[in-house]
């Protein structure tokens, strides 16, 4: 059975090599206590595994991610734009409110100073320093 099963999913996924990725995604999913979607009829996983992605009861495009997301070393994590104010480096900057050059690179950032040197403006609204 396994020669005809492996024949109706090369229908399904053309390229045999995702083929048995696939396949064998989804037959660890099924050894991992995965619910099966057809009956096993005295079958291994990997054969279940073949039939179930002919008979298209799983779905390939979920398996597929898994697969990738399996195989990943390297996660992405969002990490903060550099465009993004440093609460404390604004802070520093009042700090030094009488020096000219932090002026000039407040007002680039479209941050100002007010006369007293302890509040920043931003679009946000303002911050005061207690």
């Amino acid at each position: 059975m396994a020669r005809v099963t492996v024949e109706d999913c090369v229908l399904k996924v053309p390229n045999r090599f995702e083929l048995v990725m696939v396949a064998g995604q989804r037959a660890r999913d099924i050894s991992s206590g995965g619910r099966l979607t057809v009956e096993r009829d005295n079958d291994k996983n990997p054969v279940v595994a073949l039939r179930e992605i002919a008979e298209e009861t799983v779905d390939l495009l979920a398996l597929r991610n898994s697969l990738v997301q399996g195989l990943q070393k390297h996660v992405e994590v969002d990490e903060p734009e550099d465009d993004e104010i440093d609460v404390l480096a604004a802070r520093d900057m009042v700090m030094e409110a009488g020096d000219a050059a932090v002026d000039e690179e407040l007002a680039e950032d479209g941050l100002s100073i007010h006369d007293d040197g302890t509040e920043i403006d931003t679009e946000l609204g303002s911050f005061d320093e207690e």
